[in-house]
């Protein structure tokens, strides 16, 4: 496990006032990795780390000769447009980056030499982190199956396999954006239960799921396998997923291979990935599963994983109408998921996925599946705060919604914040929905 070192200093401050506010995303504690350019200009994207509502280039810190040894290799590896090859580095070089990067940005560190780089966080676009090669979804909370299986499956709401094994199925990675990118509603074909036959339209039951994503770092050789108790080696960091689903296209093609144009016309994540270093503050024993459930089988279990497989992260998504953003009123929240009630780990989710021999590669990117909590203020799809349509959301304007219009704004964040810990936030994923092309 990783463990808690200098960096995770609740009382660490920085010499950049913005990092040191109450509820700040990004203090010195956090240190995302992102790549970005100017707003408006035609630079090339360049990896970058968040401090406060400011970004520090890494170009700056290496061509001022501030980094030394692995974490100046590390950092030279992330001056390009994409994050991989600092992914395939690894954990050695990325902590020690990490390390480097936090003496120069705390109070008493490389001010003179790097106040002056800095960029606000106002002025660039964030662009896509990585090149993903590969992108997979998996379906691993339980509150989540549950309750979407119960409008299906009323009496057995849970398939045979689902605590036995973590479910997935291969996404498509050319249709994820970062955030900001607005999101076009699909088309496809659509069958009402009582039509002898399918027509083409626009979605009518367009839906977000509030996810985590999980970038991997080195990956492994086609063939191999990575033990449950090597998985974090394999892992870079996290950010927010919505994976937008069309759940009557869904409806309609899903069976017997799954969904397929219900979900690959638009994926959006949050620019920043917050690294697993980061999170060492708030690792947690894994979801304890009740009496009478099934063992997770060997190659997906082990004593340490027990301790500290879970994670305490707290998700929201919120919905802006055209009419609540034209009238400046706050975006209406409508569910706060909680991570650390998932039935499997993103550790079970890694080793399973290569359990099989199948070769992850860095920059290949997973998504948790739709993260739900036991309450009903802790749902994170509209399919089931609206129980599959059939009762509406009301604004605080007076709209309703059952599924999501054209000209909607999604806005999901997520945090980790205790007593004893530094704050950490991954910023925001958002996107407007598009009216379809017909």
């Amino acid at each position: 496990m990783v463990k808690l070192n200098e960096t995770h200093d609740p009382e660490l401050k920085s010499w950049v006032d913005s990092a040191n506010e109450a509820g700040c995303d990004f203090p010195i504690q956090n240190l995302p990795f992102g790549i970005f350019k100017r707003a408006g200009s035609d630079d090339l994207p360049r990896g970058c780390v968040a401090i406060g509502d400011q970004i520090l280039a890494l170009t700056h810190v290496v061509a001022n000769g501030l980094l030394e040894g692995k974490a100046e290799t590390a950092a030279e590896a992330a001056l390009g447009p994409t994050l991989n090859p600092l992914m395939a580095l690894g954990a050695d070089h990325w902590s020690a980056l990490r390390a480097q990067l936090s003496a120069l940005l705390r109070d008493g560190g490389a001010e003179a030499a790097l106040k002056d780089t800095l960029v606000p966080m106002a002025e660039v676009d964030m662009c896509m982190p990585a090149d993903i090669g590969d992108y997979t979804d998996f379906y691993a909370s339980i509150n989540h199956a549950t309750n979407a299986g119960k409008l299906f499956r009323p009496d057995n709401p849970l398939l045979p396999n689902y605590k036995h094994i973590p479910i997935a199925y291969h996404g498509r990675a050319s249709s994820i954006s970062v955030s900001g990118t607005p999101a076009k509603r699909p088309m496809g074909q659509l069958k009402a239960p009582d039509a002898d036959a399918p027509v083409v339209g626009a979605c009518n039951r367009l839906d977000y799921e509030t996810e985590l994503g999980v970038f991997v770092g080195p990956g492994n050789e086609q063939g191999e396998t990575i033990a449950i108790d090597d998985a974090e080696e394999h892992i870079f960091g996290f950010c927010v997923l919505n994976d937008w689903s069309a759940r009557d296209i869904q409806a309609w093609e899903y069976q017997p291979l799954g969904p397929f144009l219900a979900k690959n016309f638009a994926t959006t994540i949050s620019p920043w990935i917050v690294t697993l270093e980061a999170m060492a503050p708030y690792r947690a024993s894994v979801y304890q599963r009740p009496e009478g459930d099934p063992v997770p089988l060997p190659y997906l279990t082990s004593d340490a994983h027990e301790k500290s497989g879970g994670l305490e992260i707290v998700l929201e998504v919120a919905i802006a109408t055209e009419q609540i953003r034209s009238e400046g009123l706050v975006p209406h929240v409508i569910g706060t998921p909680v991570f650390k009630d998932m039935y499997w780990s993103v550790f079970q989710m890694l080793t399973h996925h290569a359990s099989g021999g199948c070769n992850l590669q860095p920059g290949d990117f997973y998504g948790s599946g739709t993260i739900s909590g036991t309450e009903p203020n802790q749902l994170g799809s509209l399919l089931e705060v609206t129980v599959g349509g059939k009762e509406s959301i009301e604004f605080p304007n007076g709209e309703t919604r059952t599924f999501l219009e054209d000209g909607d704004e999604v806005i999901m964040r997520a945090w980790c914040e205790k007593e004893g810990a530094a704050r950490i936030g991954f910023g925001e994923c958002r996107s407007i929905i598009l009216p379809a092309t017909e």
